[in-house]
């Protein structure tokens, strides 16, 4: 039987009703873990502390959670939630609405300087998009730019074309939808009334009507039950009156667990085999007469049911993946790719269909010059009078009753944006009310040129996905052969051995964290132990060289300008200042540092000239008639030069002594991560770049919620160079 991963539209039906009993919460504070897990913490009047979690990546899920199971708050808050915090903390709960019957989920929060709205789409690729009162776009999980909707920052969000709603239907409409299908029953009301396929098999059964039956067989009666059981949920949903279950199955048959169970394993227990408990499968805010007599467990309410079924939900996945022989599923792992891959193909027609949209719009407006320059003109003649937006889209209306061709192609005028939408031969073109027709056509094309760019970023993206499902597919093949090994070990090295520990296949990897006073700034520690330090802005080379420089340090910094102060800490900061012959390896790798962290990178050259010099060197002091700027220093005396010092950067998450992202020269960092991916000069900015690494460290290892924890995009964007990066196939 299939677990639970996603919310269907039933419950998300159920949610908004429970979530309506604690409209006037206070929020808190908000947090994300990873890119895909939204913490909201509130203050009910009634029931004190509440922790609202969304969750949008493999799984997708929106509900309330016991403090006590709340995962420990980042150590640094992401961009992502510190805008949040800005928009909502000290804001009223106002409620949450269902979009349709879909699963969109849209949290309301009213505050004196204005309401904020979390559009948490649960579907897909998932999302979170947080809105002002306007509707506009303030920030975004995921951007995304196709032909049928934009949800971009700055951008007015739009919903996906919305599906039917069966609920709205009367019985007539009810029976001429069912009437249009071509399949049977089930597949009907999964599909055509978008009920999905719990909930069709489900009402077929509370409807007596035979799931199977062909709808060209199907009479008015049955029509007639099946409206009725559609009413009874509907009026169930509004209500709340609900009764929660969380379904267990057997993991090791497969089976629905209302037989035997744990209590039936109990021979093969005799016989030294391992007894496994069922294992949650589902939580449903109603029983579900289709599974009668499955082991079932009730609880207060819906929200309690889903914390309990999710919170269980990494531990237990995969206990009846792999029946006894402990065999990875392959095939689920293979299927995803399978998916992510036919997804990325359809995006990237996607690109060239708006690509050619965008051009073909420029086109039209040459061709039909005169009629739209006619319409652009009329607006800035009647702005510079000062005529209101209004009296203009009035003028136009008058216009078209007039015959007038120019205005009859005006579909729109939106003052708020100062565009006016024109419908040139049919085609729907929104132009800058502002500027002429030549700067109009040059930004339709300078979009159709920045869409083209994307599509090379996503063909990119798909051979990475083809080579990851081709992996999967040799490990499958590898271990169907019998080359996973035949050792009765676990897979971890044996205590007080010499192998080393495979923190990529472990499945669950202790988090352990103490953050250090200099992780402000840039860091990293060479092959030889020492630490390195690099300034981040003009302040904190200040701070560097006046706090942090002591003598026997080693100041390095490019020829070039642009670059940040970089200090090789002779000593540990808790100890005294002293002279320490620093390793010529040591040397190099912060020269690297330095030239890396530099506008060479940005600019994207892949080498530049470092010099070194001692502290005593390094002065603010200017020469006479000069000026020295804001993190700017006079150097005197002789250099050390590392000429056509190559750039280099790798990003790891290290897991022991302490669990953490660390980055800098490849040399020193690779060999004390537990994986790490080499980055250079590219396409990609850095935090599009950042969430290409993070998704490839949640591939990687086999604890995605470990990955979540100490890796988020935010972390490690700042051990990417400033300017963009691309991943260095190895």
């Amino acid at each position: 039987m299939d677990r639970k991963r996603e919310l269907t539209s039933v419950d998300c039906a159920a949610l908004v009703t429970e979530l309506g009993a604690y409209e006037g919460a206070k929020v808190d504070k908000a947090y994300l873990y990873g890119e895909d897990l939204l913490r909201l913490k509130l203050r009910d009047y009634d029931e004190g502390r509440l922790e609202l979690l969304v969750e949008v990546g493999d799984v997708k899920r929106a509900h309330l959670v016991a403090p006590e199971r709340v995962p420990d708050a980042p150590g640094r808050p992401p961009n992502f939630a510190m805008m949040l915090r800005n928009r909502i903390s000290g804001a009223d709960f106002a409620g949450v609405e269902q979009f349709g019957f879909d699963r969109i989920l849209t949290f309301h929060f009213e505050r004196p300087d204005g309401d904020s709205y979390v559009v948490a789409e649960l579907f897909g690729e998932g999302n979170i998009a947080v809105l002002d009162e306007n509707r506009e776009v303030m920030g975004c999980l995921e951007t995304i730019r196709l032909k049928s909707r934009t949800v971009a920052p700055g951008a007015l969000y739009e919903y996906p074309s919305a599906r039917l709603d069966p609920f709205a239907l009367d019985e007539e409409g009810f029976a001429a939808r069912m009437e249009e299908s071509d399949t049977d029953v089930v597949r009907t009301l999964a599909t055509l009334l978008n009920f999905g396929g719990l909930w069709a098999e489900e009402l077929c059964t509370r409807a007596g009507v035979e799931k199977t039956k062909d709808i060209a067989d199907a009479a008015e009666e049955d029509y007639a039950r099946l409206f009725d059981a559609v009413e009874r949920l509907e009026t169930t949903l509004r209500t709340g009156a609900f009764d929660p279950r969380v379904y267990y199955a057997d993991p090791e048959s497969g089976g629905d667990g209302s037989e035997g169970g744990a209590e039936g394993a109990g021979d093969a227990g005799d016989a030294g085999e391992e007894e496994r408990e069922p294992i949650r499968v589902d939580a449903t805010p109603l029983p579900l007469e289709e599974r009668e007599g499955q082991r079932a467990e009730t609880f207060p309410n819906f929200n309690a049911a889903l914390d309990d079924y999710f919170y269980h939900y990494e531990e237990e996945d995969g206990a009846g993946g792999g029946g006894a022989s402990g065999r990875p599923d392959f095939e689920e792992e293979i299927a995803k790719y399978e998916r992510i891959v036919a997804q990325q193909e359809g995006a990237i027609e996607g690109f060239d269909e708006q690509a050619q949209e965008e051009r073909e719009r420029a086109e039209l407006l040459y061709a039909r010059y005169d009629l739209v320059d006619e319409v652009l003109s009329a607006i800035r003649s009647a702005r510079e009078e000062d005529v209101p937006w209004d009296d203009i889209a009035a003028r136009f209306e008058e216009g078209r009753e007039r015959g007038i061709a120019a205005a009859e192609a005006v579909e729109d005028v939106d003052g708020s944006n100062a565009r006016v939408t024109l419908d040139l031969d049919g085609t729907r073109v929104t132009l800058d009310a502002t500027t002429g027709v030549e700067k109009n056509a040059d930004r339709l094309y300078r979009e159709a040129k920045r869409v083209e760019e994307k599509k090379e970023g996503a063909l990119e993206a798909i051979e990475d996905t083809r080579e990851q499902l081709a992996a999967v597919r040799e490990r499958r093949d590898e271990w169907e052969a019998g080359d996973a090994g035949d050792g009765d070990g676990d897979g971890e090295a044996d205590e007080g051995g010499d192998e080393p520990v495979d923190w990529l296949s472990r499945a669950s990897i202790p988090v352990r964290r103490d953050e250090q006073w200099y992780e402000r700034f840039r860091w990293f520690r060479t092959s030889d132990g020492f630490l390195v330090l690099g300034g981040r802005n003009a302040d904190q080379n200040e701070e560097l060289v006046k706090k942090y420089t002591e003598r026997g340090d080693l100041f390095f910094h490019t020829q070039a300008p642009g670059a940040p102060v970089t200090i090789l800490k002779a000593t540990e900061p808790s100890e005294a200042a002293r002279d320490v012959d620093v390793p010529e390896r040591s040397r190099e790798e912060a020269a690297q540092f330095a030239v890396s962290y530099s506008s060479v990178w940005k600019d994207g050259h892949f080498a530049g000239d470092v010099y070194m010099v001692h502290p005593d060197q390094v002065s603010k002091t200017p020469e006479s008639g000069e000026y020295v700027e804001k993190g700017s220093f006079v150097v005197r005396g002789d250099r050390t030069y590392y000429e056509d010092t190559p750039v280099g950067v790798s990003v790891g998450i290290a897991c022991e002594p302490q669990t953490r992202v660390i980055g800098g020269p490849p040399s020193a960092i690779e060999p004390r991560a537990a994986t790490s991916v080499r980055v250079e000069p590219g396409r990609y900015a850095q935090n599009d770049a950042a969430k290409l690494l993070y998704r490839e460290f949640r591939e990687r290892f086999a604890d995605t919620s470990f990955v979540r924890k100490v890796a988020s995009p935010d972390l490690i964007q700042e051990f990417l160079p400033p300017g963009g990066s691309r991943i260095v196939e190895r």
